[in-house]
């Protein structure tokens, strides 16, 4: 087990073992998709063919992009993902500074009624969201989620609010009394000061709105979407959940044919359609795990 100042072979071999596991665990899924997504049909039918496909076959991938429509869906995901992810950062950060650094009445009603909101689920309130969004005239549109953004209402918005009142409670006051005394105003304090000092939360919430709004395919296909509707806007997790039926359009249409569709090209739709939340991942690891160690300093 070792001694205070040095760890011994079996504590890190538990704590490597645990590692690897729970590592694994996450991993498997991933892996199995990959692999899948190579494999010819011939390679599905051998029993003896289990991770490594016999050749990469890459005409998967084609077909699964051609029958999602993939660069178009791609870009309408961004922007559906995106805008809001914006208008959250916006909103909830201002409402986040001023829950921080103003006392007023009903503060805490407030703040009850924000917590209240997280813990409802949007299954209990889609039915009379839906009839405001109809009154308003937006449903069909991206202004379902951009307008309940912009006013700090977005998906998930309550705990995005709550990440920056915590993190701007932990900015010195002394700063703030310091610009104040130079004769900044609220909003050139907040914009001069609070702002710079807030990348980490600014970085933890873009990260998850981003991903939430891009893995949301309930709320999409009701308010953006459409159920029934000739809406231009789809995103790639509705094309996923609609694979089967594109594919089939795709197939009876297309000019060099395809094959029947198999898990094969099923697993290939799907990693195409988190493929750029795992390159997103990658380029903001870095930043994301900096921001969560910044957001734990300390302030009076």
């Amino acid at each position: 087990m070792g001694t205070k100042d040095k760890e011994g072979f079996l504590k890190q071999f538990i704590v490597y073992a645990l590692l690897i596991c729970i590592g694994f665990i996450y991993l498997y899924p991933i892996l199995h998709m990959l692999s899948t997504s190579f494999m010819t049909l011939d390679d599905l039918l051998d029993s003896s063919i289990n991770w490594l496909p016999s050749s990469l076959n890459f005409s998967n991938y084609r077909q699964a992009a051609g029958s999602m429509d993939y660069w178009k869906s791609l870009v309408m995901s961004v922007i559906i993902a995106g805008v809001p992810t914006i208008c959250n950062l916006i909103s909830c950060s201002i409402i986040g500074y001023g829950l921080a650094r103003f006392n007023f009445p009903g503060k805490m009603i407030c703040m009850g009624i924000i917590i209240i909101s997280y813990i409802l689920p949007s299954q209990v309130t889609m039915i009379p969201t839906y009839v405001l969004y109809s009154n308003l005239k937006i449903l069909n549109t991206l202004w379902a989620f951009v307008l309940p953004a912009i006013v700090g209402q977005g998906i998930n918005a309550p705990i995005f609010i709550l990440i920056f009142w915590q993190f701007f409670r932990q900015i010195p006051k002394v700063l703030i009394e310091a610009s104040k005394i130079d004769g900044a105003g609220y909003f050139e304090s907040f914009y001069k000061v609070a702002l710079p000092s807030g990348k980490p939360a600014f970085v933890t919430v873009a990260l998850f709105s981003f991903v939430w709004y891009w893995n949301e395919s309930y709320l999409t296909n009701i308010y953006v979407h459409g159920i029934g509707t000739s809406s231009t806007w789809t995103s790639l997790v509705i094309q996923v959940q609609n694979f089967a039926t594109n594919y089939s359009t795709y197939s009876s249409t297309a000019v060099s044919g395809a094959t029947s569709l198999n898990e094969s090209i099923n697993m290939s739709g799907t990693m195409l359609s988190i493929l750029p939340l795992l390159i997103l991942y990658l380029i903001l690891q870095k930043q994301f795990v900096e921001s969560i160690d910044r957001a734990g300093i300390t302030g009076e």
